[in-house]
């Protein structure tokens, strides 16, 4: 019994679902003209709903990107908070990479313990007024030395 009840329910939710499907299919008329282009009306809306012309407003510029320097570039990748100070746990946090190319062999015989003492130690010399964070001048001590350039080939 169970199953005749629950397959006459199947069948009307089928017949259902094929009546709102054949419903909602939009018929095109063979020969019907294209919508008329000047129909489109560019008045205020006769309902009372806002209109506003935009055509000649102007608003504010757009901010100007200042360039940075490669110093304060060099910077903010450390500084990831942007509070213009870079805590020992900042620092720390960018050079896993390193770690990985100082282990050229793979075997992981430089331990991160070992790398950290050298990073803390480092980040000590650079922090002049031992307060644990590194000014943009304090950082800037650490700056790599610039490579020199190529000398100029001869055109002979």
């Amino acid at each position: 019994m169970n199953r005749i009840v629950l397959g006459a329910v199947a069948a009307l939710a089928l017949v259902a679902l094929g009546l709102f499907w054949l419903q909602g299919r939009a018929e095109v008329v063979k020969g019907a003209p294209p919508p008329d282009p000047t129909a489109i009306v560019d008045e205020p809306d006769p309902e009372g709903l806002p209109y506003a012309d935009v055509a000649d407003m102007e608003g504010p510029a757009p901010p100007e990107a200042s360039e940075l320097t490669r110093e304060e570039q060099r910077f903010f990748r450390y500084d990831r908070n942007r509070d213009r100070r870079i805590t020992r746990t900042e620092m720390m946090s960018t050079r896993t990479d390193a770690f990985r190319k100082l282990d050229t062999d793979g075997n992981n015989l430089l331990t991160f313990e070992e790398w950290a003492i050298t990073t803390a130690d480092r980040f000590a010399e650079m922090d002049a007024n031992r307060d644990l964070e590194l000014t943009p001048a304090e950082f800037a001590t650490s700056a790599p030395k610039p490579r020199p350039s190529p000398s100029p080939r001869c055109k002979c």
